[in-house]
């Protein structure tokens, strides 16, 4: 008798066009899966992939609502006929379950016609945009080595003219690092109200091709890539306005994730989840990968004409893909005091040597160090106003107690900062008021 595996909730991003794309942004580590295939690939989900994929994907989720994502490459050069068929085939094989759509773009094919398909059929729409002009068009070019932003700005208007709801991706990489401020205005007065960060981390090899997770030799940083002390800054330069200005209308994936790992809680992001596993990529072909950053020959699972798709997710390979985030964690990891927040974030970019010599470590693990402890008390107040039932606009006043040195609390200079964090008044919150050090 065969076991069935039970079921549980995973995730697939869905790859109908493979990597194919309309732009050559220099920090995209998809291009480059081309050489995967066949040299006559056109990079299109055949109708019986496309249908299979559907299917099994429905019956193999647990819960009345099923979510897909449809990424790149570049969803959006299939045409809005193709997505109709996606909508008639999800209905088709549905079994009475609701279906929800989310489609990553850069935005620069969306037209009238997109505007109206994708409003009449509720898709989530996520819009790839670096910030202002000038960081946006620094690495998101065209074939023709042109800037892409003001195509991506007519995408955009386009959503909001047909009501389309929509989010932000921003690429943080050497160029916009340094510009947090900028781009929190900017992702502001278009009127995002969700916020992504992504941080640009690529190793080249001597060939200048991109290296594998599990390649720790002869390689060298790509030149876009972010300098981890430069990203903890960014985050928490975002974060300290967003806990003064939006807490509450503006939705930060990184702070709801940190948030929801204070409060005990699933992170709700593969990264930030002590293991991962749960989101995996269906290639165009129908082969199915460990993780979108792990679509390499050594990662591939098998494909879902050949194997049925539970078989796959459940398979050994992948459990022990997904448990290898917790059981391959460095030891200055365990010891850290900010592990519960942060996991050792991805595995893709545990290729650096840590402070004490071990290997193995998260290229980015300083910059994040310092972002989560510095955002360690506002994340246990937040809890505290949440877990009585507050909303979290309630914060808003203890932030600008802070921000004068907490005036009404009767505190000496050597007493715990009433901040919450674990230095004394006298050099910490005091020390930030008296050096006006308090910049965000």
């Amino acid at each position: 008798m065969t076991n069935t595996p039970v079921k549980t909730s995973f995730h697939i991003l869905a790859k109908p066009v493979g990597p194919a794309c309309n732009l050559t942004c220099d920090y995209c580590f998809y291009l480059e899966k081309e050489s995967l295939f066949p040299k006559d690939t056109t990079f299109k989900m055949e109708p019986d992939v496309l249908e299979s994929f559907i299917r099994q994907y429905i019956e193999s989720q647990p819960t009345n609502t099923v979510h897909f994502t449809w990424q790149g490459g570049e969803p959006t050069l299939l045409g809005v006929e193709y997505f109709q068929e996606i909508v008639q085939l999800q209905n088709k094989h549905s079994e009475g379950k609701q279906i929800s759509n989310a489609i990553q773009t850069n935005g620069v094919l969306l037209d009238e016609i997109w505007g109206e398909f994708l409003h009449e059929n509720h898709f989530l729409v996520g819009i790839s945009i670096d910030g202002p002009q000038a960081l946006h068009d620094q690495y998101r070019i065209g074939h023709h080595g042109d800037g892409t932003f003001e195509k991506v700005m007519l995408g955009l208007e386009l959503l909001k003219k047909y009501k389309v709801e929509f989010n932000t991706l921003t690429v943080v990489n050497q160029s916009n690092q340094d510009e947090a401020n900028a781009i929190y205005d900017f992702l502001k007065s278009i009127g995002s109200e969700y916020w992504q960060f992504i941080p640009a981390v690529e190793r080249t090899r001597p060939d200048g091709s991109l290296a594998a997770p599990h390649e720790m030799h002869n390689l060298d940083m790509a030149e876009w890539s972010v300098d981890p002390e430069s990203y903890g800054q960014f985050l928490n330069q975002i974060f300290q306005r967003w806990v003064r200005e939006d807490v509450g209308t503006i939705y930060v994936q990184q702070f709801e994730a940190a948030l929801a790992n204070e409060m005990g809680r699933p992170a709700g992001v593969c990264v930030w989840n002590a293991t991962c596993g749960q989101a995996l990529a269906v290639e165009h072909n129908g082969d199915l990968y460990s993780c979108d950053h792990y679509v390499f020959p050594e990662y591939r699972l098998g494909n879902i004409l050949e194997i049925p798709l539970l078989d796959l997710v459940h398979s050994s390979d992948q459990q022990n893909f997904g448990a290898d985030k917790r059981d391959g964690l460095p030891q200055i990891c365990n010891e850290c005091e900010v592990l519960y927040l942060c996991h050792g974030e991805c595995p893709k970019h545990r290729f650096a040597e840590g402070s004490n010599g071990e290997q193995r470590h998260n290229y980015l693990c300083n910059g994040y160090k310092q972002f989560f402890t510095s955002i360690q008390p506002e994340l246990g107040v937040l809890k505290e106003i949440l877990e009585l039932g507050q909303p979290a606009t309630n914060i808003v006043g203890w932030m600008h107690e802070k921000d004068q040195g907490f005036p009404n609390i009767d505190v000496e200079l050597s007493d715990p900062c009433p901040c919450g964090s674990k230095a004394v008044f006298q050099e910490c919150c005091l020390q930030n008021l008296s050096d006006n050090s308090l910049k965000y």
